[in-house]
């Protein structure tokens, strides 16, 4: 019999608490479920993110639920001590993100395009991309093992299309475990129910549990029909025609050229839970 092999290792780097979840659960839910090994950090502390509450307060709230959201799929979480709303693109966060890396050791690095619309976001995804060589170069961080393999890096999806839009390489049918992300989001109760809501001018978010999470899954929902149009010639490319109208929710990353660039056969190992259609 051949020997098992080993679990693959998806690390998601978000700039806050939810980004992981919000963007990458579905896959990190997938993930677990195949036995794999998958990590959400959140890069800074989410002080920022509340019209009511600020500061330590708020940052203990959103490590409790980053705790809860990841407890939930079974992944190991971190969320970081970077200011929210304050994050830079400096060699002290570079050389962070180079330990991480190379500490954790991952197959699928996924995190945000520099092209994203929160600056947290941006100045998070080009740390990635600039850490990226480095992993390798011994001189670098001496204090942890550089790589002697690259992993792949990925980037979340964004709708933002200047001065390059988002290209899907790879997109995920994540509808078997909506509810597994519905409830990753829910965990976090003050953005999903509190602050996001109150930031995008959305009707007042009902008390009742149940009634909340039917008041999530309908924004979700609409949110995963708006981004459907851009997503469709990738959706048809990956899942065929036929399976193409089955698929209802999606998620979809494009496959950064820093880092291991996979071949179709380093692509469906990294995501074996879509078919082997041509990509």
């Amino acid at each position: 019999m051949p020997e098992p092999s080993e679990p693959l290792r998806l690390l998601i780097l978000g700039a806050h608490p939810d980004d992981a979840e919000y963007a990458g659960g579905g896959l990190a839910a997938l993930y677990r479920s195949y036995g794999n090994v998958v990590r959400m950090v959140s890069v800074t502390n989410g002080e920022a993110g509340h019209h009511k509450i600020s500061g330590p307060k708020l940052v203990e709230r959103r490590k409790t639920e980053a705790a809860a959201a990841a407890n939930l799929i079974g992944a190991e979480h971190e969320v970081g001590d970077e200011r929210d709303g304050r994050l830079w693109n400096n060699e002290n966060l570079r050389e962070r993100l180079i330990r991480m890396i190379r500490s954790f050791k991952p197959d699928l690095v996924l995190t945000h395009r520099p092209q994203d619309y929160h600056p947290d976001h941006r100045n998070l995804g080009q740390a990635v991309i600039d850490a990226a060589y480095l992993l390798t170069v011994p001189s670098i961080c001496p204090d942890v093992p550089y790589l002697t393999r690259m992993p792949v890096f990925g980037a979340l999806y964004d709708k933002f299309t200047r001065p390059c839009p988002f290209e899907p390489t790879v997109v995920v049918d994540i509808s078997p475990v909506w509810d597994r992300k519905l409830a990753m989001l829910e965990a976090h109760e003050s953005q999903f129910f509190e602050w996001l809501p109150h930031n995008m001018g959305k009707p007042a978010v009902p008390f009742n549990k149940e009634q909340r999470r039917k008041f999530l899954d309908t924004w979700m929902s609409e949110h995963s029909a708006s981004i459907r149009p851009s997503l469709e010639p990738a959706i048809k490319r990956i899942y065929g025609r036929d399976m193409a109208d089955k698929v209802r929710h999606v998620e979809a990353f494009e496959i950064s050229q820093y880092g291991t660039e996979p071949d179709k056969a380093g692509l469906h190992r990294l995501f074996p839970m879509i078919p082997t259609a041509p990509y």
